[in-house]
């Protein structure tokens, strides 16, 4: 069913669901993870500015794969830098670059005029992929 996975996830409390999702298809299959997070930057003016210091991208990173290792699955991680504009491309593109059978992400609950001004990542992935996308609620 599925061999490889990649499951997205950033610091929202949300993405502990996408990865016990995760772990629990990848445990079934025998998929082997590869855990993605992107160190968003944003552009003011002509400014790049950080949104998240490196060390908190690493304990994101490391955090994810030490649970899905602990469940038995193989697992590794890669960090990436980008804008907040270019997330979703950049999933997509890793998990190409991954050979994945499966993307996992976890969408962020917002109001509509929250979304307006800020389109859902996990939308823009599943509308423009050729992989299968699940999106993981994070309701526990």
């Amino acid at each position: 069913m599925f061999h490889r996975i990649l499951v997205a996830v950033d610091g929202n409390p949300a993405a502990h669901s996408a990865i016990r999702t995760t772990a629990e298809l990848a445990f079934l299959t025998g998929a082997q993870v590869r855990v993605l997070h992107i160190d968003t930057s944003e552009v003011v003016y002509d400014t790049v500015v950080g949104l998240e210091d490196d060390a908190a991208s690493h304990q994101v990173l490391d955090s994810a794969v030490a649970t899905l290792r602990q469940a038995g699955v193989q697992a590794d991680g890669e960090l990436l830098d980008g804008l907040v504009s270019d997330v979703a491309q950049a999933v997509r593109e890793a998990a190409e670059g991954f050979d994945a059978d499966l993307i996992v992400v976890s969408p962020h609950h917002r109001s509509r005029l929250a979304a307006w001004f800020s389109p859902s990542v996990s939308i823009a992935i599943a509308h423009n992929s050729r992989i299968a996308v699940l999106l993981d609620p994070g309701q526990d």
